[in-house]
């Protein structure tokens, strides 16, 4: 499989494309040509057209989870590709905000996008036969000692009320490549640790040879990070206990924590960035 970064807050020096504040992979696997997840505007779109992919040839999409930074260039796909479906889970569409120091910020799939193009979405649930050799995958474990640990992404449950989000608006892309499984998640929300184990266990006798997508252990505050290093070593730890060989992670990640996981994890860590091309 080959993976082509449309889109990553970070980009590969003298590429010439643009980088924004999210993620969007162009991924050509078995014969099919996948997006997954479109960005927050439709910047991502013009870095394809730079890099020669023509996005209207997409027959298959999926959005990894209900925000904006994955979702909001899905107005700009939809403008250059009339056919593919894009597969969310439930809830996708829901209200979801982030919690400022003054005020709650909505952070969901732009109204317009789900209002407007309903058609192309299509609800998914369990384990979902995307292509031969692609499933999307919901996350099974919630071990709280690998949860994530963003406290301040939440649902709207009533005029006023606000409550912490359970992703389970969130899945997993998973392929199997030549190696052993690669597992595609955004923003692992729920903690990549419990992503990778809930993987195995929904395919037994697999093994999960590459991760790639955000930890979202990013944080604006004076660290840098929303954990503690001790957290950052144990999943890197446990990663490499899971069978896990090749990491590559950014955007909500955050330049700190790479930077703890590279040490920890070692050579097989790697960062994301616009116009990097992955083979699998």
């Amino acid at each position: 499989m080959k993976v082509t970064v449309l889109m990553e807050n970070t980009a590969v020096a003298g590429c010439g494309l643009t980088p924004e504040h999210g993620l969007s992979l162009y991924i050509e696997y078995r014969g099919k040509k996948l997006l997954l997840d479109a960005g927050s505007s439709g910047k991502f779109a013009d870095n394809a057209q730079t890099l020669g992919i023509d996005l209207s040839a997409v027959e298959l999409a999926a959005l990894s989870h209900g925000h904006y930074d994955h979702a909001d260039g899905l107005r700009r796909f939809f403008q250059v590709n009339s056919r593919a479906k894009v597969y969310v889970r439930p809830g996708a569409a829901g209200p979801y905000f982030a919690k400022d120091p003054d005020a709650y910020r909505f952070i969901g799939i732009g109204r317009d996008i789900w209002e407007n193009s309903r058609g192309r979405f299509v609800e998914v649930e369990g384990v979902y036969p995307l292509t031969e050799g692609g499933w999307l995958v919901p996350e099974t474990v919630r071990d709280p000692a690998f949860a994530g640990q963003a406290a301040d992404l939440l649902v709207k449950r009533g005029e006023d009320d606000f409550v912490p989000d359970d992703y389970r608006h969130e899945q997993s892309l998973v392929l199997e490549g030549e190696k052993g499984l690669v597992v595609f998640n955004s923003c692992s929300h729920g903690g990549i640790v419990n992503i990778v184990r809930g993987v195995l266990e929904q395919f037994p006798g697999k093994k999960v040879f590459a991760v790639v997508g955000g930890f979202h252990m990013f944080s604006r505050g004076k660290s840098g990070m929303n954990c503690a290093p001790e957290y950052v070593f144990k999943v890197a730890d446990a990663l490499k206990e899971l069978g896990v060989e090749e990491v590559y992670t950014g955007h909500c990640t955050g330049e700190t924590a790479l930077d703890l996981l590279q040490e920890r994890f070692g050579s097989g860590c790697h960062a994301l960035a616009t116009g990097q091309v992955l083979n699998f």
